[in-house]
């Protein structure tokens, strides 16, 4: 698989995507967008793969943003075109079946730290910085801003970053809840990986009912999320994984998953 926009390579179970415009800051356009859903697409049945780890290439950016020289001359309907790639792109990696960790280097502002909410986890840097500034433009979020990121953070603190335009650094992001691990730069991707390799361990049909299970959370009232949660765990039992793993605990061994 080649891409002029992204870079993919896969090792020892987990893939690493990294979004590849460093001239730009990684600031994503209609080529990136559409090249991250076609990876993702791609990878969707690998079967050696069981997590992801996103980043941008360089030390100075995650993704800078969406590419404003590209939004400036866009009509209506142009925006409109444009905002359902960049909507089928982030649902496609939010509801991605396997885990996915965004590992934030440097920074993560309006299309890019809408990129890094999409992640089940963010993995930050000391130097990275978050912030959602399109209202300096003349335009609010358009690829989840202002719905996963009050989700996260609550609407409170997503309204005051959002109307404000500001920029936070990677400390306040961890206070926030924006984030969940704030690392030396020296060590983002590999503090990544050690959790990625921690999924590894896990049943990969077991996971994905998880995810599917906690992303109805955010998106269905109490009632109908407890239903997908029954659901979801009943269907546990229907894997040879839940007998295992059920097996292990008893036999105190650890288990050995076969993703079944």
């Amino acid at each position: 698989m080649e891409y002029k926009t992204v870079l993919f390579e896969k090792n020892e179970g987990i893939g690493m995507i990294s979004i590849n415009r460093p001239d730009a800051l990684n600031a994503l356009n209609l080529e990136a967008y559409s090249e991250l859903f076609k990876v993702f697409s791609d990878i969707k049945q690998d079967a050696d793969i069981g997590a992801i780890i996103l980043t941008g290439v360089g030390k100075k950016s995650f993704v800078a943003g969406t590419d404003i020289a590209t939004m400036s001359l866009m009509s209506p309907l142009e925006a409109r075109a444009f905002s359902d790639i960049m909507r089928k792109t982030c649902d496609c990696i939010c509801n991605f079946s396997k885990p996915v960790i965004a590992a934030v280097n440097g920074f993560a502002l309006g299309g890019g730290c809408e990129l890094a909410l999409c992640a089940d986890l963010r993995i930050a840097s000391e130097n990275a910085k978050f912030g959602q500034p399109e209202i300096k433009l003349g335009i609010i979020p358009g690829s989840g801003g202002t719905q996963r990121l009050a989700r996260l953070i609550g609407l409170g603190k997503a309204k005051e970053l959002i109307y404000s335009g500001n920029i936070i650094d990677a400390t306040t992001a961890l206070d926030w809840g924006l984030v969940n691990k704030v690392v030396k730069e020296e060590f983002l991707i590999p503090v990544a990986k050690e959790i990625a390799k921690n999924y590894l361990t896990k049943s990969r049909i077991i996971l994905a009912l998880a995810k599917v299970a906690l992303n109805s959370s955010t998106e269905l009232g109490l009632a109908q999320g407890l239903d997908i949660e029954q659901k979801c765990f009943v269907e546990c039992f229907t894997t040879e994984d839940q007998k295992e793993g059920m097996q292990a605990f008893l036999e105190k061994r650890a288990s050995r998953f076969q993703n079944k």
